[in-house]
């Protein structure tokens, strides 16, 4: 299958070439396509360099799909182009996620949803994208109320400047800010622009693209986004409210059986999800699984994932593999 990777040169585009490589993707030809600045450059796949070329050259090449992680404002203007040469676009940005013509997609929760008219599909938000996969079986078991989430971030959801800034204040070193405030020994409860709400950007993301992911308009989602002074993955405490009453036991059972997810959760071992041990891993993982004493029907969970791979390279990719394998790529 021949394959573009738009934007084949950041922190995304680089961790889709490596995903793509080891999920053995059958790339028979690999297209990386960047901005004008890195044409030329060379990316290597599966120990082979490739040359960078340009977003004409790209469509003219005709790909079958384009896993694009180039930005909205890039993803708006091209994804287009692409689509009308008949090339299947997943984009990565927040470009088209709520675009009630695109479909937005977690492959376990909600791929069925995908159909040969569909040439732009949007890969969801990192933070939204590991909530979904637990909410989803769970919704489906009890039915969701509400959901109250803050998560910790990781400075690589900002990008590469965000990564250099943390490194050079941990080295004591002067150097770009990524952010207005140092990160390191941090936290800063700001991720994205504030909005006319007094809510980020980021934080309507995962309200918005939860109800959008998992079909119900009902169910109410707020949430905090917080960025912190960690590399490797995303981390969320959750607050679940269901409208029918759960085994605690079921709960960890319907989560275990879950695609995607792996349960981490033995409170008397200290066994519980963290970033350090989600870093390069594709799943997603859950535990400190427990009620919520305060009120009937509610359920705390903490879920941590690796943000540019299931937050981002991993997802784009199984959207690939899943339109491969019921024979709409």
């Amino acid at each position: 299958m021949k394959v573009a990777v738009v934007g084949a040169t950041g922190l995304v585009g680089t961790k889709m070439l490596q995903v793509l490589e080891q999920r053995n993707f059958p790339v028979t030809e690999l297209i990386p396509v960047a901005s004008e600045k890195s044409i030329g450059k060379e990316v290597v796949f599966k120990g082979k360099a490739y040359k960078v070329v340009g977003f004409a050259d790209a469509i003219a090449a005709k790909p079958d799909v384009a896993l694009f992680s180039a930005g909205g404002s890039t993803s708006l203007q091209l994804a287009p182009q692409f689509a009308a040469a008949g090339i299947t676009v997943i984009d990565n940005s927040s470009a088209w996620r709520m675009d009630a013509t695109k479909k937005l997609v977690v492959p376990e929760v909600n791929g069925s949803v995908l159909t040969a008219e569909d040439k732009i599909i949007a890969n969801p938000n990192c933070s939204t994208i590991q909530m979904v996969l637990v909410l989803k079986p769970l919704h489906d078991k009890y039915r969701i109320k509400r959901v109250v989430v803050s998560t910790y971030q990781s400075v690589t959801g900002t990008g590469v400047k965000a990564v250099n800034q943390l490194m050079n204040e941990r080295e004591g070193k002067e150097g770009e800010m990524a952010y207005k405030y140092p990160i390191d020994l941090n936290v800063i409860p700001q991720i994205d622009v504030f909005l006319e709400n007094g809510y980020t950007k980021e934080e309507m993301k995962m309200v918005n693209e939860t109800k959008k992911i998992i079909g119900d308009d009902s169910i109410r989602v707020t949430a905090t986004t917080v960025r912190i002074p960690v590399m490797g993955g995303h981390s969320e405490s959750v607050n679940i409210e269901f409208e029918n009453d759960f085994d605690l036991n079921e709960v960890r059972a319907i989560l275990a059986a879950a695609p995607g997810v792996v349960v981490e959760d033995d409170p008397a071992n200290q066994v519980y999800p963290m970033p350090l041990n989600a870093h390069d891993k594709d799943e997603t993982f859950v535990g400190r699984i427990r009620r919520d004493e305060t009120q009937p029907n509610t359920l705390n969970c903490w879920i941590v994932s690796d943000n540019l791979r299931k937050g981002a390279a991993t997802n784009a990719v199984q959207i690939a593999e899943h339109l491969q394998s019921v024979g709409l790529l």
